[in-house]
């Protein structure tokens, strides 16, 4: 069992540390602040082919491997969760289904522009009576002719507004036993009817774009649907497999970015004449998050080992998504206790990332859902 990392790998975490360090970390503040979405960075980002790690070359990937991806979650978010989470979404969930499950043709249209850094993507599954079940999608979508045509509603979209593309789910039909047979579409932003609006005033991850989505009889040729038409609710299940990776890396990336700042100012903190890092109940807290942390990086790092090499990965993204996101809470939440007054004070930072972070235990499916997850796999 090898837990070395190759020098690839070495080389997009050290590149991609670099880079959010110079151009994300000093703007973080002003971009939860004003809720500002980088756009400006991300075109830099997808010139270093950040956007493309996990796809392979020919459609204008950078040939990287899940680990690799995740290694860039995880060090964008530390230097800001918002910009984390519109990368992690844009990859795992805008490009990656087109990847999965597309044509050479939907590929060469839509994933190259996606993959080459050229564009964001998007993915629209939730809805206003459909997070957590969304086997209860309402969105519909009949063929008329050579298109579909869609009509319905999504709600807590990631990059949409900044988007090339969405893939929408919608329900086509009805099985035998009267369940929805749900599909998945890949719809460009300007077609007609296709309104995207952003309302959201968000508790955290302020700078990421969060939209709603309104679909009034939008047409889209035939051939847009992705993958097998009767297989859309398998499709975006293991979609979600991935992206809870990312999930994972990313609580990971802010939970390092708080703990960073709790150690480093126990250190510097003086009280009773001495540094607090001396007094044990404050060694104790840094243990604890600096072991946590490190359980949760692992988890990340095996899941994606498991899917890069073709394994069952949908118990241990679980494992990942569930264990890092409520880790980061816990350690966000230690990172603002040691600061004490201060960690209550915007320029401190840690206030931030506890915001951020409690997405990461809602989004991607939620704590319980991973539970529930977890137990089906087990059996039960």
């Amino acid at each position: 069992m090898d837990f070395e990392l190759t020098n690839e790998q070495k080389m997009t975490r050290d590149m991609v540390r670099e880079f959010a360090e110079q151009e994300i970390a000093p703007h973080a503040r002003e971009w939860d602040e004003k809720a500002i979405f980088p756009e400006e960075t991300f075109k830099q980002m997808g010139e270093l082919g950040l956007l493309g790690i996990p796809f392979p070359e020919k459609y204008g990937g950078s040939g990287g491997d899940t680990i690799s991806y995740a290694l860039a979650v995880e060090e964008i978010g530390k230097a800001c969760g918002g910009t984390g989470l519109s990368y992690a979404a844009a990859v795992s969930l805008g490009a990656s289904p087109i990847y999965y499950f597309g044509t050479e043709e939907q590929k060469e249209e839509h994933l190259v522009p996606l993959a080459s850094g050229k564009a964001l993507g998007s993915f629209g599954l939730t809805e206003p009576n459909a997070g957590s079940d969304a086997g209860g999608t309402q969105t519909k979508a009949y063929l008329d002719g050579d298109e579909y045509v869609i009509n319905g509603e999504k709600c807590w979209i990631t990059n949409a507004q900044y988007a090339r593309t969405v893939i929408v789910t919608a329900v086509t039909g009805k099985t035998e036993k009267g369940k929805n047979i749900i599909s998945a579409f890949i719809v460009p932003t300007d077609t007609p009817g296709f309104k995207i609006t952003s309302p959201y005033d968000k508790m955290g991850v302020r700078a990421s774009n969060t939209s709603e989505l309104i679909l009034e009889d939008v047409r889209v040729p035939k051939e847009n649907i992705l993958g097998d038409p009767k297989k859309g609710f398998s499709q975006f299940l293991y979609t979600l497999d991935g992206g809870r990776i990312s999930i994972a890396a990313l609580a990971v990336g802010i939970a390092q970015a708080a703990f960073n700042k709790a150690l480093a100012y126990a250190k510097e903190r003086k009280q009773f004449g001495q540094p607090i890092s001396s007094f044990q109940a404050i060694q104790f807290k840094l243990a604890d998050m600096a072991m946590e942390i490190e359980l949760a990086r692992n988890m990340v790092l095996k899941a994606a080992w498991l899917k890069d090499n073709d394994k069952p990965f949908t118990k241990e993204s679980a494992f990942a998504k569930l264990y890092a996101s409520e880790m980061a809470t816990r350690v966000c939440n230690q990172a603002l206790q040691i600061h004490g007054g201060y960690g209550y004070m915007k320029e401190y930072e840690v206030e931030r990332m506890l915001r951020d972070t409690k997405l990461m235990e809602i989004g991607e499916g939620t704590s319980e859902i991973q539970r529930l997850v977890i137990a089906r796999q087990l059996g039960c």
